[in-house]
């Protein structure tokens, strides 16, 4: 079972007294995260101001220093559009990411504009991709496209636990009939990330967990960092297991 430790997401700094910003601080929570069970990261890149980036110059430094001194481990980085809004500026900034510091993945949501272009993109540059599917609709074009992905999460959306469960089992049952054969990962965000990590551990999927998708542990107590969350996840796939 790989499980993901995604470290930050689009949260604003200082949204979590822990939630990693800086370069130091991301190869910080790493270790940790990783040293508390996590088999692979997921970061999103953020400029010296803190803001989400998918600028090169930016890029460049946090791959070379997590190939450095991170740990021995899969990374993958966003390319959401919350990352760089404008899907034609998006795609030129990871077509000019350098070769010797690319990531080992990327997540592509297939709802989003671009999305298919920036898959080819990342094949043609020998960069796995992570379809990111939130809707029944994102399923249908991952189908349609046969894109190259090496891995799907599903990513419902909703904010209640019920219907965040409705659209899982839709779009699982949609990829059951007619995806790809690539692994799933199953997760939700703040209230609904326990219950889908439930579900996903139920039946038998990846599964990630971090700052990005919930600052709280189960009992709804605030999480004292992403080592935290990582270890009661891995406790919960033990205990699944």
């Amino acid at each position: 079972m790989r499980i993901v430790a995604c470290l930050n997401g689009d949260r604003r700094p200082g949204a979590h007294p822990a939630l990693p910003v800086s370069l130091d601080q991301l190869i910080t929570d790493a270790h940790e995260a990783v040293a508390a069970g996590a088999t692979a990261l997921h970061l999103h890149p953020r400029d010296p101001g803190g803001a989400e980036s998918l600028e090169p110059q930016v890029v460049g430094p946090l791959m070379e220093r997590f190939r450095a001194e991170g740990p021995d481990v899969p990374i993958s980085l966003t390319t959401a559009l919350s990352a760089e809004s404008d899907p034609w500026r998006r795609y030129d900034l990871v077509q000019r990411w350098a070769s010797p510091s690319l990531p080992d993945s990327v997540t592509v949501n297939l709802h989003e504009a671009g999305s298919v272009d920036l898959i080819h993109l990342l094949d043609d540059r020998r960069v796995a991709v992570e379809a990111g599917v939130w809707t029944v609709d994102a399923a249908r074009i991952l189908i349609a496209t046969k894109v190259p992905v090496t891995a799907v999460l599903v990513e419902p959306t909703q904010v209640a636990v019920e219907d965040a469960r409705r659209n899982a089992e839709a779009i699982l049952s949609l990829l059951d009939r007619a995806g790809p054969s690539a692994p799933r990962l199953l997760h939700g965000s703040d209230a609904t990330a326990w219950p889908m990590l439930e579900d996903a551990l139920d039946a038998g999927l990846d599964i990630r967990i971090g700052l990005e998708d919930t600052m709280r542990m189960p009992d709804g107590e605030e999480a004292e960092d992403n080592a935290a969350l990582v270890a009661r996840a891995v406790a919960l796939a033990s205990a699944a297991a």
